[in-house]
């Protein structure tokens, strides 16, 4: 006999594993397309800038004034003719290009011999080996400008102003706390059994670093280079303080000159601004997945 206070729970409702999986797929679908959204409303507000630049450009200095805004009623090409008669553009590219080569090409060797050295050699003194690395880095919180005037005056007494070496010593000065800092902390990363195998197998220290540690390190490496070579072609202070001489100026300081003492010519400058900027964008997007991988590289360990 069932006695009256006999209680029967009510059976819970069962969720299937396939709609508890649609659902997660439902929820990853909306923040896919939500992070879409917001990509493309980002990238609008980065482009903007850009295709202002590019309408200026085929408008003349009075409508750049009164109307900046407005669409230009037709494609004058007259500010790119006045940039190539005013500037010589292939002489201002390859003074850049050689700056810009030479300097990363010599402050990457500096930067990596010394960076291994701090990395992986062994010291007697740990602290010998931390204050060389922290003595290394600290430039990084010394604005350049602040080494602007000093620089002049070494640069004059060694003569080598209006001269490459004058722009490519303190472009390797400067690159050295940023490129330390990544070499360093890579290196501290790199597997010591990778070394230690190809020790037994005969490597002298310099067959180690160039033909075992370098490949390996690649996508720092180009990280650096791609950084270092943007830096370099986009630096004006160093520039406009050391280089007077029109056969050694650069493309920053070049576009300088259609700032006369009364006047400016804004259509100008908007032109050969665009003419620097668009081999950026090209090397940018050739190299992009090298900016990835090095970003990314050592940032998951297996």
């Amino acid at each position: 006999m069932k006695s009256e206070d006999t209680y029967i729970a009510p059976m819970k409702p069962t969720v299937s594993k396939d709609t508890s999986i649609a659902s997660l797929n439902r929820k990853e679908t909306r923040w896919n397309r939500l992070s879409s959204i917001l990509t493309y409303v980002v990238t609008l507000f980065v482009m903007v800038p850009f295709i202002w630049m590019i309408i200026l450009s085929f408008q003349d200095n009075q409508t750049i004034l009164t109307n900046p805004f407005s669409l230009p009623d037709s494609l004058n090409f007259d500010n790119y003719k006045r940039a190539f008669e005013t500037l010589d553009m292939g002489l201002l590219y390859k003074n850049t290009f050689i700056i810009a080569v030479v300097s990363v090409f010599l402050e990457m060797i500096i930067t990596f011999m010394s960076s291994y050295a701090i990395s992986r050699l062994i010291y007697k003194r740990e602290k010998l080996k931390n204050g060389l690395y922290y003595f290394l880095i600290i430039g990084l919180a010394i604005p350049p400008f602040i080494l602007l005037f000093p620089i002049y005056r070494i640069t004059i007494s060694l003569g080598i102003e209006n001269t490459y070496l004058s722009l490519i010593l303190p472009y390797i000065a400067t690159s050295i706390s940023f490129n330390t800092l990544l070499f360093t902390g890579f290196l501290k990363d790199f597997p010591a059994e990778i070394e230690e195998a190809a020790v037994i197998d005969g490597c002298n220290l310099f067959t180690l670093c160039t033909k075992v540690v370098f490949p390996v390190i690649r996508p720092v490496v180009m990280t650096i280079f791609i950084f270092n070579i943007l830096y370099i072609w986009n630096e004006f202070p160093f520039a406009v303080t050391l280089i007077s001489d029109p056969d050694h100026m650069t493309i920053p300081l070049a576009i300088s000159e259609f700032k006369g003492r009364y006047n400016i010519d804004y259509g100008g400058i908007v032109s050969a601004s665009l003419l620097f900027i668009i081999p950026q964008l090209v090397f940018y997007g050739i190299f992009q997945k090298h900016i990835i991988k090095g970003m990314t590289a050592g940032a998951v360990k297996g």
